[in-house]
């Protein structure tokens, strides 16, 4: 097994309810992919996008960190494979971007929007797929895209 210092942690951003059937589907792919490539999907743990990306993941053999808005580790989706229960509500945000090497959001309202701004100002790459194109977010045309730019670049 790699030493852990060298397995990406990405986050999966995006809305936890709401999100189309064809986002869902592209972010289930992101988290194939990035379970694939060995990477550790991160991300609130909760619907939405969220469980599609650890879907994804966990389907393709990988593990998933879930860190949950609230104090009750139940409530963490079907596929996130370790549960943290912060009790910090949408805080969180801040934790799963510190958490993460790189971001994928896909898709978005403004909780993810926060999360784009949390990972700018802490200087990690972000990667958006469907969503948000502002300054400082490389867009990817599809899921493998997505990945690559993600996981293909220098970590810290």
């Amino acid at each position: 097994m790699p030493d852990e210092l060298e397995i990406a942690y990405v986050a999966v951003v995006g809305p936890g309810d709401g999100a189309a059937a064809a986002v869902l589907d592209v972010a289930e792919e992101v988290g194939s992919r990035l379970a694939s490539r060995g990477a550790v999907v991160v991300c609130g743990g909760l619907g939405g996008i969220m469980a599609a990306a650890c879907h994804g993941a966990r389907e393709a053999g990988g593990t998933t960190l879930g860190l949950l808005p609230g104090s009750d580790r139940s409530a963490a989706n079907a596929w996130v494979s370790i549960a943290v229960a912060t009790g910090l509500g949408e805080l969180r945000n801040g934790l799963v971007i510190r958490a993460a090497d790189a971001v994928i959001a896909v898709g978005g309202g403004y909780g993810t929007l926060s999360e784009i701004a949390f990972a700018l100002k802490a200087g990690k790459a972000v990667v958006g797929l469907g969503g948000w194109e502002i300054p400082g977010v490389l867009v990817a045309s599809d899921p493998a895209a997505a990945v690559a730019l993600a996981l293909d670049r220098p970590r810290g």
